[in-house]
């Protein structure tokens, strides 16, 4: 099948630093992330009042996503599918939903951080906010998979599931983060083919 399908907008947010095509928008690279993120949230003008009862994954999720959903949004242009994956599912939270429940002494499970034993709950965040009611699947891959994102994201289009996918690596485990979101639609920019993919990934 011919691609005709291009990456308009892309967004990087790793090691207290947050991108939006290339260019810096917000660092602090020495912070924790939950500090890291509640400031990068104020200084994005961020606007969702259940982002702080979030786990870091959906943190992570969310804030990459905002940055590329608003304009678009915005426009009342919301036929946007979700595509993502991780190579570590929602182990960060898994670990702290296990650690209390594991003292039969101090026996305590939160349904607060239960809630977020699921990898995909981002997405329901995402939709939330956005108002999206379009297709969205999140997978667990070994390690970045482009060609898996080239492919899935081209059958959503050729079958006309949305008019654009936003494709994201969310990944979170422990201290080491990274997001790597990018939108896909038939408007001008940069072919998505799985170089371009990896290559905007590893920048």
């Amino acid at each position: 099948m011919a691609n005709n399908y291009f990456i308009t907008d892309h967004c990087i947010i790793e090691k207290g630093k947050v991108l939006h095509n290339g260019q810096e928008v917000f660092a602090m690279p020495e912070a924790a992330f939950p500090d890291f993120a509640k400031q990068a949230y104020k200084h994005l003008n961020t606007d969702y009042a259940k982002f702080f009862k979030m786990d870091n994954l959906s943190k992570l999720s969310f804030l990459a996503a905002d940055i590329l959903l608003k304009e678009y949004i915005a426009d009342g242009s919301n036929n946007t599918a979700l595509l993502f994956a991780n190579s570590s599912s929602s182990l960060d939270t898994d670990v702290k939903y296990n650690d209390s429940i594991a003292d039969k002494d101090d026996y305590f499970p939160s349904p607060a951080v239960f809630v977020y034993t699921l990898p995909n709950i981002c997405m329901g965040e995402i939709s939330i906010k956005h108002k999206l009611y379009t297709e969205n699947s999140f997978f667990i891959f070994e390690a970045f998979n482009p060609e898996f994102f080239a492919a899935y994201a081209q059958a959503l289009l050729d079958t006309a599931k949305a008019d654009r996918v936003l494709c994201g690596w969310v990944d979170f485990l422990k201290d080491d983060y990274k997001a790597f979101m990018y939108l896909v639609s038939k408007e001008q920019g940069t072919a998505h083919t799985k170089e371009n993919i990896q290559t905007l990934y590893n920048n």
